[in-house]
């Protein structure tokens, strides 16, 4: 089940304010011996009344925004931007582990393969996870249940990679990441400081040299599609 949209909770919220003004305004157009002070008075618990309706209704989707925004900037990295190219040769140069100085971490989030993943992320340039294979995590009802965007993180070092959804809702990314078959990020959800696009290939690659997938561009710009046994790590 889909969880009701901000936008519809904020029209939820504004029709249930006009209902109450028209009550409280026909509620008093009957009491004709009102004077000027109870007027007044009828006017501030009208006006006191809606502003609980919209604080009530509004608040939560207010906090969400206050918390995605305060996840960004406590975290030390900046979220989004324009793409950033490296150097092959420079980052994917072969190293103590494949492409990698270490292995992928041993608990994994997601509850994906390990196997599968340090396969991927180190020893692997040209190839995928099976699509769909997100499907099969616990991915969609982390997503889903959290209070904003997650933050992805490299299954090697614990870097942070992708932030998602930023800009869109959730239903959206998820949406989208199914229909091609792997999660799929925008340039706004990228933390460029960790992430490289490799300029022979479009592969795109953490700067400490794990496989990550490949950007392929579409109408609206350019789309990472990326392998979650490649983002799956915990923050070090």
């Amino acid at each position: 089940m889909k969880k009701t949209s901000s936008y519809a909770q904020i029209i939820i919220a504004v029709t249930a304010l006009l209902a109450t003004t028209t009550t409280t305004i026909n509620a008093f157009s009957f009491s004709s011996s009102s004077d000027n002070n109870s007027r007044r008075s009828f006017l501030k618990k009208t006006a006191s009344t809606a502003s609980v309706i919209i604080a009530g209704t509004c608040a939560p989707f207010i906090a969400n925004a206050a918390d995605a925004t305060a996840t960004s900037e406590t975290a030390g990295f900046k979220i989004g931007g324009k793409l950033v190219a490296g150097d092959d040769k420079i980052i994917m140069s072969p190293k103590a582990h494949g492409t990698s100085e270490v292995p992928v971490q041993e608990n994994l989030r997601y509850g994906v393969s390990n196997k599968l993943s340090d396969k991927i992320c180190n020893f692997n340039r040209h190839f995928a996870e099976s699509g769909g294979y997100f499907t099969s995590t616990s991915f969609e009802e982390t997503m889903l249940s959290a209070n904003g965007p997650i933050t992805f993180y490299d299954s090697n070092s614990g870097k942070p990679l992708f932030v998602a959804p930023i800009n869109r809702p959730v239903d959206e990314f998820i949406e989208e990441s199914k229909y091609h078959g792997w999660p799929s990020f925008r340039d706004e959800e990228v933390v460029w400081d960790n992430v490289r696009v490799l300029k022979s290939s479009g592969e795109t690659v953490s700067v400490d040299g794990t496989h990550l997938g490949h950007n392929l561009p579409d109408r609206r710009g350019n789309r990472y599609c990326i392998n979650l046994v490649s983002i799956a790590g915990n923050p070090v």
